[in-house]
Protein backbone atom coordinates (compact mmCIF):
# COMPACT_ATOMS: atom_id res chain seq x y z
CA UNK A 1 0.00 0.00 0.00
CA UNK A 2 2.97 2.45 0.71
CA UNK A 3 4.23 1.75 -2.48
CA UNK A 4 1.12 2.46 -4.51
CA UNK A 5 0.27 5.65 -2.79
CA UNK A 6 3.72 6.62 -3.45
CA UNK A 7 3.49 6.11 -6.99
CA UNK A 8 -0.13 7.71 -6.62
CA UNK A 9 1.60 10.88 -5.56
CA UNK A 10 4.24 10.94 -8.11
CA UNK A 11 1.23 11.05 -10.60
CA UNK A 12 -0.59 13.79 -8.71
CA UNK A 13 2.98 15.66 -9.21
CA UNK A 14 3.13 14.99 -12.76
CA UNK A 15 -0.58 15.48 -13.37
CA UNK A 16 -0.46 18.56 -11.70
CA UNK A 17 1.79 20.59 -13.83
CA UNK A 18 -0.67 19.91 -16.77
CA UNK A 19 -3.43 20.94 -14.87
CA UNK A 20 -1.74 23.86 -13.84
CA UNK A 21 -0.98 25.52 -16.95
CA UNK A 22 -4.48 26.29 -18.45
CA UNK A 23 -6.21 27.31 -15.38
CA UNK A 24 -2.81 29.77 -13.98
CA UNK A 25 -3.89 32.90 -12.45
CA UNK A 26 -2.64 36.05 -14.49
CA UNK A 27 -0.76 37.08 -10.94
CA UNK A 28 2.08 35.55 -12.16
CA UNK A 29 5.05 36.62 -10.02
CA UNK A 30 3.59 35.92 -6.12
CA UNK A 31 4.66 38.86 -4.49
CA UNK A 32 2.37 40.61 -7.15
CA UNK A 33 -0.83 39.07 -5.05
CA UNK A 34 -0.46 41.82 -2.20
CA UNK A 35 -0.85 44.34 -4.34
CA UNK A 36 -3.47 43.43 -6.65
CA UNK A 37 -5.96 42.58 -3.72
CA UNK A 38 -4.77 45.88 -1.67
CA UNK A 39 -7.52 48.47 -2.94
CA UNK A 40 -7.75 47.53 -6.70
CA UNK A 41 -11.02 45.89 -7.10
CA UNK A 42 -9.96 42.53 -5.56
CA UNK A 43 -11.62 43.64 -2.15
CA UNK A 44 -10.87 43.81 0.98
CA UNK A 45 -6.98 42.26 1.25
CA UNK A 46 -7.52 40.38 4.35
CA UNK A 47 -10.55 38.63 3.64
CA UNK A 48 -9.23 35.20 3.27
CA UNK A 49 -9.44 33.50 -0.19
CA UNK A 50 -7.83 30.10 0.72
CA UNK A 51 -7.20 26.40 0.06
CA UNK A 52 -6.78 23.92 2.51
CA UNK A 53 -3.67 21.65 1.93
CA UNK A 54 -3.24 18.75 3.61
CA UNK A 55 -0.11 16.62 4.35
CA UNK A 56 -1.47 13.54 3.84
CA UNK A 57 1.19 11.60 1.78
CA UNK A 58 2.26 8.17 3.08
CA UNK A 59 5.84 9.96 2.71
CA UNK A 60 6.91 12.15 5.82
CA UNK A 61 9.41 13.55 3.95
CA UNK A 62 7.13 14.19 0.81
CA UNK A 63 7.51 17.88 -0.98
CA UNK A 64 4.20 19.89 -1.01
CA UNK A 65 6.49 22.35 -3.18
CA UNK A 66 4.47 21.76 -6.47
CA UNK A 67 0.84 21.60 -4.57
CA UNK A 68 1.32 24.99 -3.45
CA UNK A 69 2.69 26.79 -6.55
CA UNK A 70 -0.74 24.66 -8.24
CA UNK A 71 -3.05 26.87 -5.31
CA UNK A 72 -0.81 30.00 -5.71
CA UNK A 73 -1.77 29.84 -9.50
CA UNK A 74 -5.58 29.82 -8.96
CA UNK A 75 -5.26 33.54 -7.42
CA UNK A 76 -5.63 32.00 -3.54
CA UNK A 77 -4.28 34.19 -1.13
CA UNK A 78 -4.13 31.86 1.88
CA UNK A 79 -3.38 27.95 2.76
CA UNK A 80 -4.57 25.79 5.63
CA UNK A 81 -2.02 23.54 5.76
CA UNK A 82 -3.47 19.91 8.03
CA UNK A 83 -2.12 17.71 9.94
CA UNK A 84 -3.69 14.65 10.80
CA UNK A 85 -2.63 12.31 14.54
CA UNK A 86 -4.81 9.18 15.02
CA UNK A 87 -5.72 7.44 18.23
CA UNK A 88 -6.94 3.81 18.22
CA UNK A 89 -10.68 4.18 18.47
CA UNK A 90 -13.24 7.15 19.68
CA UNK A 91 -12.56 5.72 23.02
CA UNK A 92 -8.75 6.22 23.70
CA UNK A 93 -6.42 8.49 24.08
CA UNK A 94 -3.58 7.52 22.45
CA UNK A 95 -3.11 10.30 20.19
CA UNK A 96 -0.06 10.49 17.85
CA UNK A 97 1.47 10.82 14.47
CA UNK A 98 2.14 8.06 12.26
CA UNK A 99 5.05 7.26 10.22
CA UNK A 100 3.01 6.72 6.43
CA UNK A 101 -0.04 8.70 7.80
CA UNK A 102 1.76 11.74 9.65
CA UNK A 103 4.34 14.28 8.36
CA UNK A 104 7.58 15.04 9.76
CA UNK A 105 7.52 18.34 11.80
CA UNK A 106 10.33 19.18 9.18
CA UNK A 107 8.10 18.67 6.25
CA UNK A 108 5.54 20.84 7.66
CA UNK A 109 7.98 23.77 8.53
CA UNK A 110 9.33 23.46 5.07
CA UNK A 111 5.87 23.42 3.51
CA UNK A 112 4.89 26.74 5.78
CA UNK A 113 7.89 28.39 4.25
CA UNK A 114 6.98 27.56 0.41
CA UNK A 115 3.10 29.08 1.05
CA UNK A 116 5.23 32.32 2.77
CA UNK A 117 7.59 32.07 -0.28
CA UNK A 118 4.67 31.76 -3.16
CA UNK A 119 3.04 35.40 -1.28
CA UNK A 120 0.11 33.70 0.53
CA UNK A 121 -0.59 33.80 3.92
CA UNK A 122 -0.06 30.51 6.16
CA UNK A 123 -2.46 28.44 8.61
CA UNK A 124 -2.10 25.65 10.54
CA UNK A 125 -4.63 22.86 11.95
CA UNK A 126 -4.17 20.07 13.69
CA UNK A 127 -6.81 17.30 13.06
CA UNK A 128 -7.10 13.75 15.34
CA UNK A 129 -8.52 10.99 12.85
CA UNK A 130 -9.87 7.62 14.36
CA UNK A 131 -7.20 4.90 13.20
CA UNK A 132 -10.77 2.17 13.76
CA UNK A 133 -14.45 3.15 13.86
CA UNK A 134 -17.98 1.57 12.80
CA UNK A 135 -19.75 3.30 10.24
CA UNK A 136 -20.75 6.62 11.48
CA UNK A 137 -18.19 7.21 13.85
CA UNK A 138 -15.98 9.79 13.72
CA UNK A 139 -14.18 12.39 16.20
CA UNK A 140 -17.01 14.35 16.88
CA UNK A 141 -18.22 11.41 19.54
CA UNK A 142 -14.68 10.68 20.59
CA UNK A 143 -15.30 9.48 24.95
CA UNK A 144 -12.29 8.65 25.86
CA UNK A 145 -12.48 5.52 28.20
CA UNK A 146 -9.69 6.56 30.16
CA UNK A 147 -10.54 9.94 31.62
CA UNK A 148 -10.77 13.51 30.04
CA UNK A 149 -7.29 14.50 31.90
CA UNK A 150 -5.50 11.82 29.79
CA UNK A 151 -7.50 12.75 26.55
CA UNK A 152 -6.55 16.16 26.68
CA UNK A 153 -3.27 15.57 28.18
CA UNK A 154 -2.10 13.77 24.94
CA UNK A 155 -4.23 16.12 22.46
CA UNK A 156 -1.76 19.18 24.36
CA UNK A 157 1.19 16.69 23.15
CA UNK A 158 0.17 16.85 19.76
CA UNK A 159 -0.81 20.42 19.53
CA UNK A 160 1.53 22.54 21.56
CA UNK A 161 4.93 21.56 19.47
CA UNK A 162 2.77 22.77 16.10
CA UNK A 163 2.15 25.60 17.93
CA UNK A 164 5.69 26.14 18.38
CA UNK A 165 6.24 25.60 15.13
CA UNK A 166 3.69 27.76 13.92
CA UNK A 167 5.28 30.78 15.56
CA UNK A 168 8.63 30.56 14.54
CA UNK A 169 7.17 29.98 10.90
CA UNK A 170 5.55 33.07 10.77
CA UNK A 171 2.18 31.99 10.28
CA UNK A 172 -0.85 34.07 10.70
CA UNK A 173 -3.50 31.50 12.10
CA UNK A 174 -3.87 28.61 14.43
CA UNK A 175 -6.16 26.58 14.73
CA UNK A 176 -6.58 24.70 17.97
CA UNK A 177 -8.68 22.10 17.36
CA UNK A 178 -11.18 20.33 14.59
CA UNK A 179 -14.78 19.34 14.96
CA UNK A 180 -14.35 17.65 18.66
CA UNK A 181 -18.22 18.28 19.21
CA UNK A 182 -18.48 15.69 22.04
CA UNK A 183 -15.48 16.93 24.08
CA UNK A 184 -16.56 21.04 23.18
CA UNK A 185 -18.35 20.72 26.79
CA UNK A 186 -15.63 20.76 28.95
CA UNK A 187 -14.46 24.32 28.64
CA UNK A 188 -11.71 24.49 31.92
CA UNK A 189 -9.61 21.90 29.61
CA UNK A 190 -10.27 23.94 26.63
CA UNK A 191 -9.02 27.71 28.23
CA UNK A 192 -6.08 25.92 29.57
CA UNK A 193 -5.05 24.49 26.25
CA UNK A 194 -5.89 27.76 24.57
CA UNK A 195 -3.91 29.66 27.33
CA UNK A 196 -1.12 27.96 26.35
CA UNK A 197 -1.41 28.05 23.01
CA UNK A 198 -1.58 31.45 23.53
CA UNK A 199 2.34 31.57 25.41
CA UNK A 200 3.54 29.49 22.32
CA UNK A 201 1.81 31.32 19.37
CA UNK A 202 0.98 35.15 19.18
CA UNK A 203 -0.83 34.76 15.63
CA UNK A 204 -5.02 34.71 15.38
CA UNK A 205 -6.03 31.57 17.19
CA UNK A 206 -9.37 29.68 16.25
CA UNK A 207 -10.99 26.52 16.80
CA UNK A 208 -13.25 24.73 13.83
CA UNK A 209 -16.47 23.59 15.05
CA UNK A 210 -18.96 21.60 13.10
CA UNK A 211 -21.86 23.08 11.04
CA UNK A 212 -24.62 21.61 13.24
CA UNK A 213 -22.51 21.82 16.81
CA UNK A 214 -20.99 25.69 16.46
CA UNK A 215 -24.04 27.22 18.48
CA UNK A 216 -23.16 25.14 21.57
CA UNK A 217 -19.65 25.72 21.82
CA UNK A 218 -19.00 27.79 25.31
CA UNK A 219 -15.40 29.16 24.83
CA UNK A 220 -15.57 31.08 21.73
CA UNK A 221 -14.76 34.34 23.99
CA UNK A 222 -11.50 32.97 24.60
CA UNK A 223 -10.87 32.50 21.09
CA UNK A 224 -9.89 35.57 17.78
CA UNK A 225 -12.49 34.64 15.91
CA UNK A 226 -15.04 31.57 15.12
CA UNK A 227 -14.40 28.65 13.45
CA UNK A 228 -16.65 27.02 11.29
CA UNK A 229 -16.98 23.62 8.68
CA UNK A 230 -19.57 24.87 6.41
CA UNK A 231 -21.44 21.04 5.43
CA UNK A 232 -24.80 22.23 5.48
CA UNK A 233 -26.84 20.19 3.29
CA UNK A 234 -28.55 22.31 0.40
CA UNK A 235 -30.76 19.66 -0.97
CA UNK A 236 -33.17 17.75 1.86
CA UNK A 237 -35.39 15.94 -0.21
CA UNK A 238 -34.59 12.66 -1.58
CA UNK A 239 -32.01 12.76 -4.65
CA UNK A 240 -30.68 15.45 -5.92
CA UNK A 241 -32.16 18.23 -8.24
CA UNK A 242 -31.44 17.48 -11.82
CA UNK A 243 -29.90 19.67 -13.39
CA UNK A 244 -28.65 21.29 -9.67
CA UNK A 245 -28.22 25.14 -11.32
CA UNK A 246 -25.45 27.17 -9.29
CA UNK A 247 -28.62 29.83 -8.54
CA UNK A 248 -30.62 26.99 -7.29
CA UNK A 249 -27.38 26.34 -4.70
CA UNK A 250 -26.81 29.78 -4.35
CA UNK A 251 -30.74 30.31 -3.07
CA UNK A 252 -30.26 27.39 -0.89
CA UNK A 253 -27.50 28.85 1.02
CA UNK A 254 -29.96 31.80 2.20
CA UNK A 255 -30.86 29.67 5.90
CA UNK A 256 -27.40 28.63 6.47
CA UNK A 257 -26.12 32.15 5.99
CA UNK A 258 -28.63 33.51 8.22
CA UNK A 259 -27.52 31.29 10.74
CA UNK A 260 -23.94 31.95 10.45
CA UNK A 261 -24.53 35.72 10.55
CA UNK A 262 -26.79 35.32 13.61
CA UNK A 263 -23.72 33.08 15.41
CA UNK A 264 -21.54 36.24 14.61
CA UNK A 265 -23.86 38.62 16.03
CA UNK A 266 -24.43 36.67 19.13
CA UNK A 267 -20.27 36.17 19.83
CA UNK A 268 -19.56 39.00 18.60
CA UNK A 269 -16.65 37.78 16.70
CA UNK A 270 -16.36 37.34 13.29
CA UNK A 271 -16.83 33.74 11.41
CA UNK A 272 -14.16 32.46 9.00
CA UNK A 273 -15.51 29.31 7.49
CA UNK A 274 -12.08 26.83 8.17
CA UNK A 275 -13.95 24.54 5.56
CA UNK A 276 -16.06 24.40 2.40
CA UNK A 277 -15.91 21.38 0.42
CA UNK A 278 -17.59 19.11 -1.94
CA UNK A 279 -16.80 15.97 -3.34
CA UNK A 280 -17.39 15.41 -7.22
CA UNK A 281 -20.08 13.34 -6.68
CA UNK A 282 -23.72 12.98 -7.61
CA UNK A 283 -24.89 13.13 -3.71
CA UNK A 284 -22.41 16.38 -3.03
CA UNK A 285 -25.33 18.96 -2.17
CA UNK A 286 -27.48 16.53 0.05
CA UNK A 287 -24.50 15.52 1.82
CA UNK A 288 -21.35 17.17 1.51
CA UNK A 289 -19.79 15.75 4.08
CA UNK A 290 -19.90 12.16 2.34
CA UNK A 291 -17.37 11.19 0.29
CA UNK A 292 -17.48 7.32 1.48
CA UNK A 293 -21.33 7.06 -0.25
CA UNK A 294 -21.16 4.90 -4.01
CA UNK A 295 -22.58 7.59 -6.15
CA UNK A 296 -21.38 8.43 -9.79
CA UNK A 297 -18.73 10.97 -10.45
CA UNK A 298 -20.46 14.48 -11.01
CA UNK A 299 -17.89 17.13 -12.24
CA UNK A 300 -20.40 19.59 -13.06
CA UNK A 301 -22.16 19.36 -9.66
CA UNK A 302 -19.05 20.03 -7.67
CA UNK A 303 -18.66 23.23 -9.85
CA UNK A 304 -22.13 24.47 -9.36
CA UNK A 305 -21.59 23.75 -5.64
CA UNK A 306 -18.59 26.19 -5.39
CA UNK A 307 -20.48 28.46 -7.99
CA UNK A 308 -23.35 28.83 -5.49
CA UNK A 309 -21.65 29.22 -2.39
CA UNK A 310 -19.57 32.42 -3.73
CA UNK A 311 -22.73 33.84 -5.78
CA UNK A 312 -23.97 33.77 -1.57
CA UNK A 313 -20.93 34.37 0.22
CA UNK A 314 -19.67 37.29 -2.22
CA UNK A 315 -21.54 40.37 -2.09
CA UNK A 316 -22.51 40.27 1.87
CA UNK A 317 -19.97 40.56 4.48
CA UNK A 318 -21.55 37.57 6.45
CA UNK A 319 -17.27 35.68 6.50
CA UNK A 320 -14.48 36.95 6.98
CA UNK A 321 -13.17 34.34 4.30
CA UNK A 322 -13.24 30.62 3.52
CA UNK A 323 -10.74 27.78 3.30
CA UNK A 324 -12.03 25.28 0.68
CA UNK A 325 -11.33 21.40 0.92
CA UNK A 326 -9.03 20.37 0.04
CA UNK A 327 -6.30 20.33 -2.71
CA UNK A 328 -4.39 17.26 -1.76
CA UNK A 329 -4.98 14.20 -4.24
CA UNK A 330 -4.80 13.16 -7.60
CA UNK A 331 -7.98 14.59 -9.23
CA UNK A 332 -8.79 14.41 -12.80
CA UNK A 333 -12.40 13.89 -14.32
CA UNK A 334 -12.66 10.39 -13.07
CA UNK A 335 -11.74 11.44 -9.30
CA UNK A 336 -14.96 11.27 -6.66
CA UNK A 337 -13.11 12.54 -3.81
CA UNK A 338 -12.84 16.43 -2.94
CA UNK A 339 -9.83 17.57 -4.72
CA UNK A 340 -10.89 20.05 -7.65
CA UNK A 341 -7.71 19.39 -9.14
CA UNK A 342 -8.29 18.69 -12.35
CA UNK A 343 -11.37 19.34 -12.72
CA UNK A 344 -14.02 22.10 -13.36
CA UNK A 345 -14.26 23.58 -10.19
CA UNK A 346 -10.68 24.29 -10.26
CA UNK A 347 -11.15 26.92 -12.39
CA UNK A 348 -14.46 28.05 -11.17
CA UNK A 349 -12.80 28.41 -7.65
CA UNK A 350 -9.69 30.76 -9.30
CA UNK A 351 -12.70 32.95 -10.81
CA UNK A 352 -14.24 32.87 -7.06
CA UNK A 353 -10.90 34.00 -5.51
CA UNK A 354 -10.75 37.33 -8.32
CA UNK A 355 -14.11 38.34 -7.17
CA UNK A 356 -13.77 41.89 -4.93
CA UNK A 357 -14.85 39.92 -1.59
CA UNK A 358 -16.28 42.46 0.73
CA UNK A 359 -14.82 43.37 4.14
CA UNK A 360 -16.55 41.47 6.82
CA UNK A 361 -19.21 43.43 9.51
CA UNK A 362 -17.82 44.55 12.79
CA UNK A 363 -18.51 41.59 14.64
CA UNK A 364 -16.99 43.35 18.33
CA UNK A 365 -13.87 42.65 19.46
CA UNK A 366 -10.80 39.71 18.16
CA UNK A 367 -9.62 39.96 21.63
Amino acid sequence: MRLAALALLLLAAVLGGAFAAPLASPVGNPKALAVETDGTGRGDPEFVRGVALGLFATDRRWDYGPLVDEIRARGATDVLVVVNAYQSNRFSSDIALEAGRSPSNATVARTLRQVKKAGMRAALMPVVRLSERAPHEWRGLIAPADGLDAWFEAYRRFVLPLAHLAGEAGVERFIAGSELSSLERYEDHWRELFAELRDAFSGTLTYSANWDHADAVPFWDALDEVGLTAYFPLITEEGEPKPASADTLAGAWQTPRATIEALAKRVGKPVLITEIGYASRSLAAGRPWDDATEAAVDLGLQQALYRGFCDAFAQTPSIGGFYVWNWFGVGGPRDRGFTPRGKPAASELAKCFARPWPAPADAGNRS
